[in-house]
């Protein structure tokens, strides 16, 4: 707590309140957001009628698990403004996403929550140690996604110099990092790793770089990944959480201070988590599904929105308001290969023990005979034992018996050259399916 006292300043009060303080005013914002979703949105009034619940209904915060879920696929059916609980007049801008696998989920701000949005990204740029004047590299992507813009307007509001560089161009990267020596750099966590690719490439030695503070999101990344990070650049790297549906990047945020899980911003999202195959709630400390729900959008007031995120609930430590764990992957992407449960962030734990091996990888799935098998194809680190078959075949012997011996599954390693294992220019594509879709 001294340094957060000697920091205070720098601090919005609501960080370092207490308790109650954190709970009242999530009550009150929690009532005016059911209210506002009931009385302006078809689809809540339904839903909430349904579970025959009304906003009259919540008199604390454990009421809210009588209300209904959100997810993804109610905010498709109610393509593209049928979730929005203000006249589209009073949109001022709208994100969406990719739409990869049917319509896009589609999400409206108000200047209102454009103000608020910037507000809270610019706290989690503090808490990760930027400060006014530091300049800030850009490279997530600008457009209908929201990292690139809501990273941009957080560094502007605490009053950073921007570097509106967005994704690719990776050359371009190293050259502007180089030339413009910025202090902090936001980004995926894998392209993080092809920008240091590419300073390799060009005989350059990134821990020589002027970045001293990288805040990485928009994918699931291990510890593992971020020592990688840290000790190719001389940097600390650090975790930002968020998703458009809520508002964009800027939900939560790790610390400087602590590093020790990411502080949720209590007053504008309030966090619960829940079986995933159940929707039970879990306590505080139990591992399960992140579910939020927006306390102060205008436009888009989302109720218990099932993110499909896993992680738990943690005490504050540098901040008052709880921290969830680094998320350990999402139900979605999770497969099942013979009855058991694979996330990539396990197999991607088990790679970076092995030092010959990069964190580049892919995990394709294929079925054999009527049986779903998995492949694990990674790169090898630029190393002169990367050339060697004998070596190659006994790393990939470790690695299946490791990921047999702690995920439960057997697997095939095939340790590829570098370059073979496609670079993303935004969020990391883990798995390729192979299988027919039949």
């Amino acid at each position: 707590m001294q340094l957060l006292t000697q920091r205070a300043p720098l601090l919005d009060p609501i960080e370092v309140a207490s308790r109650d303080e954190i709970a009242a005013l999530q009550l009150a914002r929690l009532k005016s957001t059911l209210r506002r979703a009931y009385d302006n949105i078809d689809h809540y009034r339904r839903a909430f009628e349904a579970l025959a619940v009304h906003p009259d209904d919540l008199h604390s915060l454990d009421d809210l698990r009588k209300f209904p879920f959100t997810s993804k696929d109610d905010l498709r059916a109610n393509y593209p403004f049928g979730m929005f609980a203000v006249p589209r007049e009073q949109v001022v801008r709208i994100h969406a996403s990719s739409g990869t696998t049917g319509k896009p989920t589609v999400v409206g701000y108000t200047k209102g929550d454009i103000d608020t949005w910037a507000e809270v990204m610019a706290r989690s740029i503090r808490a990760a140690g930027g400060r006014p004047g530091d300049i800030i590299h850009v490279a997530y992507g600008y457009g209908l996604f929201t990292g690139g813009l809501g990273a941009h307007y957080g560094a502007e509001r605490l009053g950073c110099t921007v570097i509106p560089m967005s994704g690719g161009q990776t050359a371009r990267q190293v050259q502007l990092i180089n030339d413009f020596r910025p202090d902090l750099i936001m980004v995926t966590p894998s392209y993080m790793l092809a920008i240091g690719d590419e300073f390799e490439r060009e005989g350059l030695d990134p821990r020589r770089s002027s970045l001293r503070i990288g805040m990485h999101g928009a994918e699931p990344w291990t510890a593992a990944m971020r020592h990688e990070i840290e000790a190719r650049f001389d940097m600390s790297a650090l975790d930002i959480y968020g998703l458009s549906e809520l508002i964009g990047p800027g939900v939560a945020c790790e610390c400087i201070e602590s590093k020790d899980g990411l502080h949720l911003w209590e007053d504008h999202f309030y966090p619960e988590i829940v079986d995933p195959a159940t929707g039970a709630p879990l306590p505080d400390g139990e591992p399960g599904e992140l579910v939020l729900t927006a306390l102060t959008k205008e436009a888009l007031p989302v109720v218990r929105y099932r993110t499909r995120d896993l992680t738990r609930l943690l005490p504050g430590t540098a901040r008052s308001m709880r921290r969830m764990e680094k998320i350990s992957g999402r139900t979605d992407d999770m497969l099942i290969i013979r009855g058991v449960n694979v996330f990539p962030s396990q197999i991607e734990e088990l790679i970076l023990k092995e030092p010959m091996l990069s964190p580049h990888y892919v995990l394709e799935v294929y079925r054999r005979e009527h049986l779903d098998t998995l492949d694990v194809v990674v790169e090898a680190r630029p190393a002169p034992e990367a050339h060697d078959d004998q070596a190659k075949q006994g790393c990939a012997k470790r690695l299946a018996h490791a990921v047999k011996a702690y995920v439960g599954v057997t697997v095939r390693v095939r340790i590829v050259d570098i370059g073979e294992v496609e670079r993303s220019l935004g969020k990391a594509k883990r798995i390729i399916d192979m299988r027919p879709k039949d």
